[in-house]
């Protein structure tokens, strides 16, 4: 059997599905999670509905950017998740205003739980569209182009408010900038 280059080979729907799966499934699930108020029950259906239509969707129309489409397709979700909830939201910002960001990562040590927890909590603090951009960058580990494709603002505009809103945090939490 001749080695033939991964750039020329088809790739099926199962296998893109079960490759996304092993590198994003954990990480989708924790960023729906926070984005659903820590409820991971639902984080995890939110992240099976994200690859079921991953598994309906052609390869080669999400070639080269499958990161930025499951994060997409996983915060749209979140958001219709929501909305069933409470019918009165209408957009994203709506539904992630009413959440509860404190819930702390269970595998984090005693001292990261606590300092993830004072992070959440002033996380909460900022508009709604910095704390989604900064969830998306160190919690989803998207690039500032794949969270501009993800929420549809520019990617200067993605990088300002990540700016604007680490510097914030780092401000309400007393850290030096220098």
């Amino acid at each position: 059997m001749s080695a033939v280059p991964c750039h020329i080979m088809e790739v099926s729907p199962r296998e893109l599905v079960e490759s996304a799966q092993a590198d994003f499934e954990g990480p989708l699930t924790g960023y729906a999670a926070g984005l659903l108020g820590g409820d991971w029950d639902r984080a995890r259906d939110v992240v099976q509905d994200t690859f079921i239509k991953l598994h309906k969707q052609d390869p080669d129309a999400i070639k080269g950017k499958l990161k930025s489409w499951l994060y997409t397709v996983c915060r749209n979700r979140s958001i219709d998740v929501l909305r069933k909830e409470n019918p009165m939201i209408t957009s994203g910002g709506e539904a992630f205003a009413k959440l509860d960001d404190s819930t702390p990562d269970p595998s984090a040590s005693m001292q990261q739980k606590e300092r993830h927890e004072e992070v959440l909590k002033f996380l909460d603090r900022l508009p709604d569209n910095q704390r989604e951009v900064i969830r998306l960058k160190f919690q989803g580990d998207l690039s500032y182009k794949e969270i501009s494709d993800v929420t549809g603002l520019s990617v200067s505009n993605v990088g300002f408010l990540i700016h604007t809103g680490i510097k914030r945090l780092r401000s309400m939490m007393g850290v030096d900038l220098d």
